[in-house]
């Protein structure tokens, strides 16, 4: 028997380069050696996007179809929606019960939520009780479904370690060895950043998104910051001081190509406008078979929506049947 694998990403929606990097591309490797779990976070978005939900169905839409493109297979893992899954919610509350309240305090992954909510514009923005409770709904996820493992970076970690303690804890309390501890996974992925030179994100407007067009990245690719201090195309250039463009290159590029282009860079020979132009077409040539997939997923939303309703039903069922089992535990009516 595979072990079991679950992640999950917010609904947030069109996907950008940074969440194929750092979270996608291994997801369609880890899919083909573990039983995989993939969700889709709605309620998580409800946390901090409780009033702006006009866009949430067809961001949910988005999220599956920028997975899709990029080749996760419903054939070989289950891909779901959260809120699809009630059991989680029932879960969440037996877990609420029994987690210390400085334990949620102390999670990094809230306190980095609530700096962001802090940061908004509204003076009197308020952590709500359902943020609060973000940790511990994020631990539902993973024990609904009794994993083995959890994907995640390095800055992650803690939270799954959070999860660990949870689950000794639900153990200790009900004489139980029902759930295992999940080991967290790190992912040995290329970080990268957006095109300003900050973390890339769809809030700062300094993304390349996964469906963006060629004409489209080409574009905003122009737009990246590289070495401050040249101002001539025949100055001397200074990769490693390069903000974003030759990071990008180290990313997207062969190691002969990233050779000659310092080279070329630090003797002034490659100006900063034909080196951002050339990027382009790399990341063009990079992500073009997974545009032409999502392209396809753009017009046959029915095929992604039936792959949400299926994975969400074959989900539901190990769901139930595992808070069955966590009902018999607590000793539930």
């Amino acid at each position: 028997m595979q072990q079991i694998l679950v992640s999950g990403m917010r609904s947030t929606g069109k996907l950008h380069l940074g969440h194929y990097l750092g979270v996608i591309d291994n997801w369609v490797k880890l899919q083909n050696e573990y039983d995989s779990y993939f969700f889709v976070a709605d309620w998580h978005a409800l946390t901090t996007k409780y009033d702006k939900t006009e866009d949430l169905k067809q961001n949910i839409v988005d999220v599956v179809a920028d997975w899709l493109a990029c080749g996760l297979d419903p054939e070989k893992s289950t891909i779901y929606l959260q809120s699809l899954i009630p059991e989680i919610a029932e879960f969440h509350l037996y877990l609420s019960m029994i987690t210390p309240q400085n334990w949620v305090e102390r999670d990094p992954t809230l306190k980095d939520m609530a700096k962001i909510l802090r940061t908004k514009d509204e003076a009197n923005n308020q952590i709500s009780y359902g943020l609060m409770g973000y940790p511990v709904l994020m631990t539902a996820d993973i024990m609904m479904f009794n994993a083995d493992y959890v994907p995640v970076g390095i800055d992650q970690v803690a939270h799954v370690e959070l999860t660990r303690d949870i689950v000794r804890r639900f153990n200790n309390i009900y004489k139980t060895d029902f759930f295992k501890e999940p080991q967290p996974k790190l992912n040995n992925c290329s970080l990268i950043c957006g095109l300003d030179g900050n973390k890339m994100g769809k809030s700062f407007n300094n993304d390349i998104k996964i469906s963006d067009t060629a004409e489209v990245t080409a574009k905003k690719v122009m737009s990246a910051i590289t070495d401050r201090s040249r101002l001539r195309k025949d100055d001397l250039g200074h990769p490693d001081d390069c903000e974003v463009a030759f990071k990008y290159w180290n990313i997207f590029g062969t190691e002969e190509e990233v050779t000659n282009i310092r080279t070329e860079c630090e003797k002034g020979l490659r100006g900063c406008a034909q080196c951002k132009r050339e990027l382009g077409a790399k990341i063009n040539e990079k992500f073009a078979e997974i545009r032409e997939k999502r392209a396809y997923y753009e017009t046959h939303v029915d095929e992604v929506k039936d792959i949400i309703a299926t994975g969400s039903a074959k989900a539901r069922k190990v769901a139930h049947a595992n808070l069955e089992k966590i009902r018999e535990i607590i000793k539930m009516y």
